[in-house]
């Protein structure tokens, strides 16, 4: 799998979510459901400044779609959201929903 550059990532931050990213680390992520990967990659962890929603921590990362394209993903340290591991899933509950 190819991964995103940081900077597109950091890019897709800023563009979503407003303020200023500032790269801290990447986390491997390995979310499975009833015992099949449904997404497996690195999500990279961003310190944000002066986002309009007062929120200082985003997720990011990315996935090639079967067309070529590259989808992002740009997720807030909010509510439920408390790592890594809770974006992915956020964001797999998401597009289920808008699939349906």
């Amino acid at each position: 799998m190819i991964e995103a550059a940081q900077s597109e990532l950091k890019h897709a931050v800023e563009s979503q979510h407003g303020g200023k990213a500032h790269y801290v680390q990447s986390v491997p992520v390995h979310e499975t459901h009833e015992g099949e990967t449904v997404w497996e990659g690195s999500v990279s962890v961003f310190d944000l400044r002066d986002s309009p929603s007062g929120i200082t921590r985003a997720y990011a990362w990315s996935y090639e779609k079967e067309d070529g394209q590259r989808r992002f993903f740009a997720v807030l340290h909010a509510g439920p959201i408390k790592g890594p591991v809770d974006a992915v899933r956020a964001a797999i509950v998401a597009e289920q929903k808008a699939e349906r």
